[in-house]
């Protein structure tokens, strides 16, 4: 139990945490703003609204158009306020629970876009580590654990949906010799990969990697060094296949895997660069 939870909480420089809020935080508004950006088109469909379970348990009922308005100013303003540093713990929390508002009233019209969930964790868990400055090197237990958990949430999201074949095909291996990606490439496909359509067993052999590669996924959370990165890799080259052959970009995702990389090392080199140039205009 002690090595489980020593894992779990691993400690890792307050300035990781940094970073990586104002990465999360700067793709949240992008993506409320063009990519999750529904929700005040929902506010003028009530009737459509079939909130998912956790909306149902906590009782959320459809937005109006105004109360959408607000939710995003405040979305908005939340993650600002935390990219800036200025009142983390209010704007972190406040940035979790608008976004977890928005998510749940989006993914309440029959689409669930599983590829926001280690981003909705992120949120969540981000705000749980206090204070943290771009340039604070202390090893924190607490920083560890919300990188930790971003990092589990990220790889459940390809684990997961092996059970989601499974279950939806029947077996694993009537979804991997399936007919998957013809049928994704015959109704979404591009013209760089409308010509595999004439070698099908090329296309099967493509939904055996993808499957492995998926089932593989828990490997990535005990891989340190180049092994780590080299890992990384084929993920977001996965990624980079598929939106180039489908327009799946999956990037609220790929924006998590960057949770799994020393991020202070970026900061320090900023700076660094910062302090130079100082120096030389003196």
């Amino acid at each position: 139990m002690r090595a489980v939870v020593g894992w779990l909480t691993r400690p890792v420089p307050l300035a990781r945490v940094a970073a990586f809020r104002a990465l999360v935080y700067a793709f949240v508004i992008w993506d409320v703003l063009f990519n999750f950006d529904d929700v005040i088109q929902h506010s003028y469909v009530h009737e459509l609204y079939q909130p998912t379970l956790l909306a149902r348990l906590i009782h959320l009922p459809p937005l109006s158009t105004a109360v959408s308005w607000a939710l995003l100013a405040a979305l908005l303003l939340s993650c600002v306020l935390a990219i800036a540093g200025r009142a983390q713990r209010l704007a972190g929390w406040g940035a979790a629970l608008t976004f977890w508002v928005w998510a749940l009233n989006s993914q309440g019209f029959s689409y669930v876009q599983h590829d926001h969930m280690a981003l909705m964790i992120a949120t969540l868990v981000l705000p749980t580590v206090g204070v943290a400055h771009y340039r604070d090197h202390r090893l924190s237990q607490a920083a560890g654990w919300a990188m930790r958990t971003v990092q589990i949430a990220t790889v459940l999201t390809y684990f997961g949906s092996v059970f989601a074949k499974w279950s939806r095909a029947g077996s694993l291996v009537t979804w991997a010799n399936g007919s998957v990606l013809t049928w994704a490439i015959v109704r979404r496909g591009s013209h760089f990969v409308e010509w595999t359509l004439a070698y099908p067993m090329l296309l099967r052999a493509a939904q055996w990697g993808s499957l492995v590669l998926e089932i593989l996924s828990p490997v990535v959370l005990f891989l340190r060094g180049r092994w780590l990165y080299l890992a990384i890799g084929c993920f977001l080259a996965f990624h980079l296949a598929t939106f180039v052959a489908m327009g799946i970009h999956f990037l609220p995702t790929v924006v998590c895997w960057f949770a799994f990389l020393p991020l202070e090392k970026v900061t320090e080199r900023l700076a660094a660069r910062r302090a130079r140039a100082r120096s030389v205009a003196a």
